[in-house]
């Protein structure tokens, strides 16, 4: 395809599409285009929402009209949570901060006139426009596995219908059956998210299945984490897991996922789950908004705008912001100090100094659990690290317990602050 004008779309019927198409333009005021309503972008939308009272018009753009949270779905495959629990609606957003909720896919940007280009043919003006649209998977990352694959070995790591269908398997499973994951490499989302995986998946199979072998072939050298999951693997679930590094051939994985085989360093293993989970880059519609440099979007750590494209931000999974981790705390984090930017930028409010945080629990065992975060400041090469903290291994039960409680009060509280 050629691109004209810095015109960016996702394929050329959309763009025959949208000659005819009207565009959706609100008169007067401002406009943000939030595009991704996760994290990062619903906590965008509802803060310039609620904070201009109204002085900027705020459209949001999200395929899925329930939200399922990709943290705490471990929770589910260890039997701690529903999937009802982890499900989440525009509904208040709209109804009562006054935002224009649009379910649908943007497929397009037009960085000169400014537009968002959607699935169903129109076309959305904006004045800043904020993309928080998660993680994309890297093609190939994996021998012998691609999206066509997600069905026979899925990723779940997108909350909703793949979480669910790996738990099915996780529940299929013969008696003394082996569990496969395949670990990605850095960065990706949520670094002790597959760890804490193997522990609920551990969990759930000690209970149902309590022959069963865990199998990880990871590419890492070493994870987050690694010596409270370690600790937690040997004292709950000893002789169930096995991980294979890249000293011995986890980084040389190739799957089939026909003949259900995993095969590390030449080695092939037969399994009856195999969870691939490949290396991840932002969104697709960073790349089709050409704000991407390799893999990522890189941001500027003040504002979160890209280093592009000035009236373009990038928040969460999709940015090259610096230190901190790719987390549903951080995307909220991220959102806050944007849309505080955005409105200053719009409405000349007061614009306060960036700060950020980030917190990741992980549950190990029943309230078992462990946590890593840092704070961080706005430098003018990146977000960059202050101080942290992380769980120590041989911490009491009662101390296990409370920061698994802790982490509970997070998830209410950060869905409140997402979604109203």
């Amino acid at each position: 395809m050629t691109f004209n004008r810095r015109i960016f779309l996702g394929s050329a019927a959309v763009t025959a599409g949208l000659l005819a198409a009207p565009m959706v333009r609100a008169q007067g005021k401002p406009r943000v285009v939030v595009v991704g309503g996760g994290a990062g972008g619903a906590t965008a939308a509802r803060y310039i929402a609620k904070d201009s009272q109204g002085a900027i018009d705020v459209t949001l753009v999200e395929p899925t009209r329930t939200y399922y949270t990709c943290f705490f779905s471990n929770l589910y495959l260890g039997g701690f949570r529903d999937m009802q629990s982890l499900g989440h609606s525009y509904g208040t957003l709209a109804a009562e901060y006054g935002i224009n909720v649009v379910h649908d896919w943007a497929v397009g940007v037009d960085r000169d006139a400014k537009t968002v280009t959607l699935a169903g043919g129109s076309s959305l003006p904006y004045d800043r426009l904020i993309l928080s649209p998660g993680i994309d998977f890297v093609d190939g990352a994996v021998e012998g596995w691609d999206l066509s694959s997600q069905n026979a070995m899925p990723h779940a790591y997108k909350g909703g219908s793949q979480t669910e269908l790996l738990m099915a398997q996780i529940m299929a499973m013969p008696q003394g059956g082996t569990y496969a994951m395949v670990a990605p490499p850095n960065p990706y989302r949520c670094p002790p998210g597959p760890y804490e995986r193997i522990s609920m998946v551990a969990h759930t199979l000690k209970e149902v299945n309590p022959t069963a072998k865990i199998l990880i072939a990871d590419p890492k050298e070493k994870f987050s984490k690694q010596g409270l999951f370690e600790e937690g693997w040997n004292d709950h679930y000893a002789g169930m897991i096995e991980r294979i590094g890249p000293d011995f051939g986890g980084a040389d994985v190739v799957v089939d996922p026909a003949a259900m085989t995993l095969s590390i360093d030449g080695d092939v293993n037969n399994v009856d789950v195999c969870n691939v989970i490949p290396a991840m880059k932002a969104g697709r519609i960073a790349e089709i908004a050409g704000i991407t440099e390799g893999n990522w979007a890189h941001v500027n750590a003040v504002d979160m705008s890209s280093k592009m494209d000035e009236n373009i931000h990038v928040l969460g999974d999709a940015a090259a912001q610096g230190d901190m981790p790719k987390s549903g705390f951080s995307a909220n984090s991220q959102a806050k100090v944007c849309a505080n930017a955005v409105r200053g930028a719009l409405t000349g409010s007061t614009v306060f100094p960036a700060r950020f945080a980030n917190t990741c629990w992980s549950l190990i065992d029943t309230e078992n659990g462990v946590k890593v975060g840092a704070t961080y400041e706005a430098t003018e090469e990146k977000i960059a690290k202050v101080d942290g903290f992380i769980s120590e291994t041989g911490e009491s039960d009662d101390l296990r317990a409370a920061t698994y409680q802790e982490s509970v009060g997070w998830y209410d509280g950060i869905v409140a602050d997402m979604f109203g």
